[in-house]
């Protein structure tokens, strides 16, 4: 069988069954292209019909860069190329195969497949950072992926050979070494859709899915017609949740309804877009009064809006929070890529949509079920669950999809709750899990990954590359029965040369180095990537063993396996109070809030340093006063939304020693505007110096007994200067008026909390 022949029966087989098939071609990279144009010839699809992911250019057909291949997503293809040669990574691979529709073919092409795991240098360049060498990178994945595809079905491996090799035109012969072809079983065909007459929504809306599952995902996200209400839809990618919500949202908003849309980014939410408009264009209602006539892609500005009052629109999910102009109904697509602490914030709407991908390419539905559902349930709306199964462009069993699963462990998941129900810090081993262990054991493999993913928002297909094979990272767990319950990924740190030290202090990135980057190029410390330390990447704990230590328990094996072997641990994070409150109670401090939010996340970042050795301790004692130095001009200005619950737990934790802490240093005068206000005529606005050096020092090393409010109170009005109306709205005073009074309270409280001869003679002096 020669290739034309192969391709033929490949599309016949994926066509007869409605699934897909993948054709590796391997060899030379000049020969391969050549192979690839011969088999999209023999496939004899449109040239719209094909994509070609490539560094190369110059082709007739649809190209991109594998940079951008998150492009395809959303997008059907007959044919993908994806050229592996160059530019490969494990987010691109899941991003090209979900763009190819039934019947279609996922090219890959690649050196021999001997070859590949000392080839696709592009994975080494991911991994290989300083000081680690690019000799020291593994090369597991490698032989992952060539194990998948030799071993898959539906998987077809044509071996290229140069038959002219001087030629500038090369000619190939191809020797099929797997056929890819699946023996025809019957299909369980999926289900017709169905108008449900009993929702507010238009017969129409139903008519236009292409599978019962989505009409009956479209009739569940029609409750959110009424407020109090809240939906989640979960689904594998191609079920065509995102199509549900754009039809749910046409309808919504030929009812007059404002709805919102947020997604990690607006490519993301193309699809929901593209599916209001058609529905929007079919019930006649759309209004095209606004539309520009430029050949923009963007079908989401301006917004879609109806002859009926209502409208669709987009806001990133940092804007989206705020709830602009207040809208009837949000939907947010592609939940599980976003914080919980974000998401939390759209529960104010009225009533919101979550659609979440299960096992995608970013973010997993796993997580966000486990993360999110406490804060759902607590919320005032009525949920309602919608889980869909039904692909909507391949069959059921497609073996291109389930390949993929098991090449990148889309679908891993944690133990079973039952397995780790009863663990404790008294039950569990600490374990130190090198690469070899999970390459050699699957089960525990994808418990692994399937904690990580469970516990984080943004884990992806390139965390698994450098989880087998990054020479900085080192992996730990407590196991109960063997299996993990708790587990951290830690990267190694600084140790670097004079030369990368002083090209970071310039402003280069060096990579894989994220502590010791900001301290040096952003707070200004030359010397900063000297010492050597761990930044926990990530440390998750099973869902049904939370709150029982086992986080604190995983760390502090850590810390004692390393002992003063390194110089520092260290995390960054999106800061807030419980996130800090947990790394100070382990012994990190406070060394950096960035200035700027996180365009996803909405939250401010902040570094945290736990000193190992003596040089590890001058580095934290060091960032850590220059922060408390800097924080409080900082507060007044570009942190000055910070919330205050974040100030005061920050700060809290950047004291961690006896010498850090130094008390009310006032003069003399300091003293009495304190106790005039505590004790006679005296003002806030007369002694602002006074409250500010007061509320630092206290929230650095508590000197009062404060309340939670009282302290919120200083923050806002005396540490980001707001106006005394916005504090006392924010903090439910009755009153600008009471919300001064409290200053009285306060200042009575530290004028009390001190043995001060100042002090003392001036409450004499009014209580005379």
């Amino acid at each position: 069988m020669d290739l034309r022949g192969l391709v033929t029966d490949l599309r016949d087989n994926a066509a007869a069954a409605n699934e897909r098939r993948l054709l590796a071609l391997t060899g030379d990279r000049e020969v391969g292209l050549d192979a690839a144009y011969t088999t999209i010839e023999a496939a004899g699809v449109d040239d719209a019909a094909v994509s070609l992911v490539t560094t190369r250019e110059g082709f007739k057909y649809h190209r991109l860069h594998p940079d951008h291949a998150d492009e395809l997503m959303g997008t059907t293809r007959e044919i993908v190329v994806f050229d592996c040669h160059e530019g490969f990574s494990a987010n691109a691979l899941g991003q090209v195969t979900g763009a190819v529709d039934g019947g279609g073919l996922l090219v890959l092409l690649l050196p021999p497949l001997e070859d590949v795991p000392t080839q696709l240098t592009a994975l080494v360049d991911q991994v290989a950072v300083p000081p680690f060498s690019r000799d020291e990178v593994g090369n597991r994945f490698r032989q992952r992926l060539v194990t998948t595809l030799r071993q898959h079905p539906g998987v077809a491996i044509a071996r290229l050979s140069t038959t002219t090799p001087d030629s500038s035109e090369p000619e190939y012969e191809a020797s099929i070494e797997r056929d890819g072809l699946i023996e025809p079983v019957e299909s369980t065909p999926t289900s017709e859709p169905h108008v449900y007459t009993d929702t507010p929504f238009p017969a129409a809306a139903y008519e236009a899915c292409r599978t019962g599952d989505q009409a009956r995902a479209v009739a569940g996200l029609s409750v959110l017609a009424t407020p109090g209400n809240a939906v989640v839809v979960e689904a594998d990618r191609g079920r065509g949740k995102s199509s549900a919500a754009g039809l749910a949202a046409a309808a919504l908003a030929a009812d007059g309804r404002d709805g919102l849309v947020t997604a990690p980014a607006v490519d993301n939410a193309a699809e929901l877009f593209e599916r209001a408009r058609e529905l929007l264009t079919t019930l006649n209602c759309l209004d095209t009064e606004d539309a520009t006539d430029d050949d923009s892609d963007d079908r989401t500005d301006p917004p879609l809006a109806t002859t009926t009052g209502g409208q669709i629109r987009f806001e990133s999910p940092l804007d989206a929070a705020t709830l602009p102009d207040q809208p009837d109904v949000v939907l947010v697509d592609e939940a599980a890529a976003l914080p919980v602490r974000l998401l939390e914030r759209l529960l104010d709407a009225p009533a919101v949509g979550f659609c979440t991908t299960v096992h995608g390419y970013e973010g997993s539905g796993r997580g966000f079920a486990v993360r999110f559902r406490e804060r759902l349930a607590e919320s005032a709306h009525d949920v309602t669950d919608i889980e869909l199964r039904e692909p909507i462009r391949y069959a059921q069993d497609d073996p291109v999809e389930a390949w993929l699963a098991w090449t990148l462990l889309l679908d891993a998941e944690p133990p079973a709750d039952q397995l780790v129900a009863d663990a404790t810090p008294d039950t569990v081993r600490y374990r130190r899990l090198s690469a070899d262990d999970l390459v050699n054991d699957e089960e525990l493999f994808r418990s692994v990954v399937g904690l990580l993913v469970a516990a984080h928002y943004r884990t992806e297909p390139d965390d698994l590359v450098r989880l087998l094979d990054a020479p900085n990272l080192e992996l730990r767990a407590l196991t109960h029965d063997g299996h993990p319950v708790s587990v951290a990924l830690l990267a190694r740190e600084g140790g670097l040369s004079s030369d990368q030290q002083d090209a970071i202090y310039r402003g280069q990135r060096v990579q894989g180095n994220m502590l010791p980057d900001v301290l040096t190029s952003q707070l200004r410390d030359p010397t900063a990537a000297d010492p050597v330390g761990y930044r926990v990447m990530r440390i998750a704990t099973h869902h049904a063993a939370r709150s029982r230590g086992l986080g604190s328990e995983l760390l502090a094996r850590c810390h004692a396996e390393f002992g003063d072997d390194v110089d520092w641990f260290g995390v960054g994070f999106g800061a807030t109070p419980r996130l800090l409150s947990f790394w100070q109670a382990n012994g990190y401090q406070t060394v950096h809030l960035s200035v700027t939010r996180n365009a996803t996340s909405g939250e401010h970042s902040a570094l945290m340093l736990r000193p190992c050795s003596p040089a590890g301790e001058a580095l934290a004692e060091w960032h850590s006063r220059w922060f408390r130095e800097r924080i409080a001009g900082q507060l007044g200005d570009a942190l000055s939304s910070l919330d205050p619950d974040v100030v005061r737990a920050a700060l809290r934790a950047a004291s961690l020693t006896d010498d850090m802490a130094g008390g009310i240093d006032l003069d003399d005068r300091g003293w009495r505007l304190l106790a005039g206000v505590a004790y006679g005529p005296g003002t806030y606005e007369a002694s602002p110096h006074v409250f500010r050096q007061v509320t630092m020092a206290h929230l650095l090393e508590p000197i009062a007994e404060l309340s939670p409010r009282q302290e919120r109170l200083l923050v806002r009005k005396v540490l980001q200067n707001k106006p005394w109306a916005s504090v006392a709205a924010e903090l439910d005073f009755v009153s600008e008026r009471q919300c001064k009074r409290e200053f009285g309270t306060i200042a009575t409280r530290f004028c009390e909390a001190v043995d001060n001869d100042v002090v003392a003679d001036e409450q004499a002096r009014y209580e005379t």
